[in-house]
């Protein structure tokens, strides 16, 4: 058999294998739309993809970087040591209040709806395949701490779908961090004495204040918005402690680290202007880094879609948010390609798009991304060319 016939063969031997697995992966993404939970509390996703996975007789490890409801699923596999391996990632936390507005439900089953195609060929492949767990994206940096912990030590790409209003290749994505901002001031009575006292809150909303005035003198990139978590307990009480919690975000890394030290600048200067004492919590896990989308896979996953039958278009005008696969992007080559699942508007985070992860349009954009992720991933193992073009690639670009 030629190596053209072979590969042919293993392709549709994928294909049909999604196809066979429809109906059941249809219902895991409804059962897991239906049973929503947020970030790292996810028990009832995590064991009904690993079930399945370990079912099909993959080898599980569970509780993965010491993290609950994260998990490594490895196919069987013949390859020897110094082949590749190649990570399909998948999210199933939900959005507090909304449930699965973000479609992840989509994501993680057509993860394990490509995992479980590539396992019927996966004895036969010069390298291995993994479906990795990743928790809490909403917020969380599940696979921040995944990244830090070594869990894609040993990836060679790295690759998930998203649901979207669109079907696109490319997006690029924030740097986010965010920063809980907490001031200590003095008591009073706010009628008889509030000379006695100093306000947190004053320095809490002074803050907001300058972060206003800061808005014109930075990058049409760089975004900063945030909530007050707390502004006292009663009017006739002057505030002894109120905080607030932000989210900075910007094109790469270094811009917006450099924005967070302006935004502290601000609270450090309203705090003195009140007499208050701040306090600043910089939540490590919550430091999403920008996407960097590697060209050869994103041309490798545009000709399976192509192939497969399924439009997509240029996304540069798509809005921008952040996700933390590009911590990931950053560790090795990846890719963060959208599937269409909603009309063309409609955007995540919303009611609407919580109905279309639930939509026969979601599910059958689910089913195409498991398509479409294992026959990427299975180019990337037969070609090793390829796989090593979008190293260099991916060199390239972190030597920048």
């Amino acid at each position: 058999m030629s190596s053209l016939n072979e590969r042919a063969e293993l392709e549709a031997a994928i294909i049909a294998a999604v196809d066979r697995d429809s109906p059941l992966l249809i219902a895991i993404s409804r059962e897991i739309h239906q049973n929503p939970e947020l970030q790292y509390k996810e028990f009832k996703a995590a064991a009904l993809l690993t079930s399945h996975l370990e079912r099909r007789g993959f080898e599980v490890e569970r509780a993965a970087a010491d993290i609950e409801t994260a998990f490594v699923a490895t196919a069987p596999s013949k390859a020897s040591a110094g082949q590749p391996t190649i990570a399909i990632l998948a999210e199933y936390d939900a959005l507090a209040g909304l449930g699965h507005a973000c479609g992840h439900n989509l994501i993680g089953t057509a993860a394990l709806g490509a995992g479980l195609a590539l396992r019927e060929v996966s004895e036969r492949l010069p390298g291995r395949v993994q479906v990795v767990g990743c928790p809490a994206e909403e917020g969380g940096g599940g696979k921040v701490l995944l990244t830090n912990r070594g869990v894609f030590d040993e990836v060679s790409a790295a690759m998930m779908f998203h649901p979207l209003d669109s079907s696109g290749i490319h997006a690029d994505s924030l740097a986010a961090t965010t920063i809980e901002i907490h001031m200590h001031g003095k008591p009073a009575h706010a009628a008889a004495n509030p000379e006695d006292g100093v306000n947190a809150l004053d320095a809490i909303i002074q803050t907001y204040n300058g972060i206003n005035a800061l808005r014109q003198h930075l990058r049409s990139d760089t975004r900063i918005h945030g909530i007050i978590t707390n502004g006292g307990q009663a009017p006739n009480i002057v505030p002894k402690y109120a905080s607030a919690k932000f989210r900075v975000r910007a094109a790469d890394r270094k811009y917006a680290d450099e924005t967070l030290a302006k935004l502290m600048r601000c609270a450090e200067g309203a705090a003195m202007a009140a007499g208050a004492k701040v306090e600043f919590n910089i939540i490590e896990e919550s430091r999403y880094d920008n996407m960097i989308s590697n060209p050869t896979m994103e041309g490798i996953f545009a000709d399976t879609l192509d192939k497969l039958g399924i439009p997509w278009a240029d996304l540069k005008e798509s809005g921008l948010g952040s996700t933390d696969m590009g911590n990931v992007s950053q560790k090795v080559p990846s890719i963060h390609p959208y599937l269409k699942i909603a009309p063309r508007g409609v955007s995540p985070h919303t009611d609407a798009f919580r109905e279309a992860a639930i939509s026969d349009e979601g599910q059958q954009a689910m089913l195409n991304a498991a398509k479409a992720m294992a026959l990427t991933a299975l180019h990337l193992l037969l070609d090793p060319a390829k796989l090593a073009a979008a190293q260099q690639e991916f060199a390239a670009t972190k030597a920048k």
